[in-house]
């Protein structure tokens, strides 16, 4: 699967039906498959060579996001629309794309379209950019003939998650962010502005208060050992990373403590409702057996508490167990979420109920992220005051008592 993943650009000339000569770039994994490709396109290829990649003033390829597969999926849904052919798609959206990334990706799907492939097995081959999620909604799209308007529905579906993510981001960014500055500048006062304060009182001659004793020997530690501080601050912090991208059970534990937190654990609680109903919801109106989107969903939450309570969803609900049920049984969901899913089966609207659940958890995610913001500001503030405030008065308590010590 990997290796199928991996194309390459090759430029080609060669003649078509009537003799006439014609040139162009091709993907494709070696010389012989692409020959092969532009013989069933009618093409009789004379030159096909690799295209070289350039060492200097080349365009740099770029990260495909989340967002660019969004934009792809919007484009090929209102192409086909159109009336615009698969191939034909391939090769408008391709052009247009200013990530070269995304280009060879576009150019390597047609290729394999071209081939002989359907739409969904040839995103597939590219796990990294198309989750199950997306090939099982396509193949779906693909067998029902409705492939436009499941394009549209990920197109819309993968813009509101991202939406949900940046929103969770935006939440967690800005205190962490106010706490690192004020380490480092905490850090930069011990080590350089303190020394200072701590030269002028040793002419004193008098015992300083315990307050500026207590910071001049924390300055002391900071002077020192400044390097294994911010070496081992660096090293626990991508320890952790690195611990919680491939250790289950750390990322388990982080994600368990994340929904505990005050105010924090309450937006990724609804964030990871928002995603349950809307990935589900989804899955429904594209006809995808519930069993089978239960799985998807598990994997698309972003939380690993509430992507366990969905896989014992799976398990109930493959037994015959009603989702109204399943879902009691995990102790997770509010009651509003299940109500609502109970409404949707009796109503046979189960994917109608999911959208506005979705709806409205990530509306309540917005107005959550916009207090929070107003809340943090003036509490960031007074910690900030507090801790620089500190170390001003420890430096100048020595200098309101200069005329005791005289």
């Amino acid at each position: 699967m990997a290796e199928a993943a991996k194309q390459d650009t090759f430029i080609w000339e060669g003649t078509d039906r009537s003799g006439k000569r014609v040139s162009g770039e091709s993907a494709g994994r070696n010389v012989t498959l692409v020959k092969a490709n532009l013989r069933r396109q009618g093409v009789n290829p004379s030159k096909v060579r690799k295209k070289p990649k350039p060492l200097f003033g080349g365009q740099s390829k770029k990260k495909i996001t989340p967002k660019d597969i969004a934009l792809f999926s919007r484009q090929l849904a209102t192409m086909m629309s159109s009336g615009v052919p698969l191939v034909q798609s391939f090769e408008i959206i391709g052009r247009g794309h200013e990530n070269p990334s995304m280009r060879e990706l576009v150019g390597a799907i047609k290729a394999d379209v071209e081939g002989g492939n359907n739409l969904a097995a040839a995103l597939q081959k590219h796990p990294d950019q198309f989750d199950r999620l997306t090939c099982n909604l396509v193949h779906a799209g693909e067998q029902a003939g409705i492939l436009e308007d499941l394009l549209d529905k990920i197109s819309t579906y993968k813009e509101k998650t991202e939406a949900i993510k940046s929103k969770v981001k935006k939440a967690l960014f800005y205190p962490t962010a106010v706490l690192a500055v004020a380490f480092i500048i905490t850090a930069i006062l011990l080590i350089f502005v303190i020394p200072v304060f701590e030269d002028v009182f040793s002419s004193f001659g008098g015992e300083l208060p315990a307050l500026t004793l207590a910071v001049i020997g924390l300055s002391e530690v900071f002077q020192k050992w400044w390097w294994a501080i911010f070496g081992a601050t660096g090293l626990l912090i991508y320890a952790f990373v690195q611990a919680k991208k491939k250790s289950r059970a750390v990322q388990e534990a982080m994600d368990k403590i994340s929904l505990k937190i005050p105010v924090i654990g309450d937006i990724l609680n609804k964030a990871a409702i928002a995603r349950y109903a809307r990935t589900l919801s989804t899955m429904f109106a594209a006809g995808v057996p519930l069993v089978e989107a239960l799985e998807s969903v598990a994997g698309a939450v972003g939380n690993v508490v509430y992507g366990n309570a969905v896989l014992a969803m799976r398990n109930e609900v493959s037994t015959g167990t009603s989702l109204t049920d399943a879902m009691t049984h995990t102790n997770v969901f509010p009651n509003m979420v299940v109500q609502m899913t109970s409404i949707g089966e009796e109503a046979g609207s189960v994917d109608q109920m999911l959208g506005k659940v979705a709806d409205f958890y990530e509306q309540e995610v917005d107005d959550a992220v916009d207090s929070l913001s107003s809340l943090l500001e003036p509490l960031i503030m007074a910690i900030l005051g507090v801790l620089i405030g500190t170390l001003v008065i420890a430096m100048y308590l020595p200098i309101f008592k200069m005329g005791e010590v005289v």
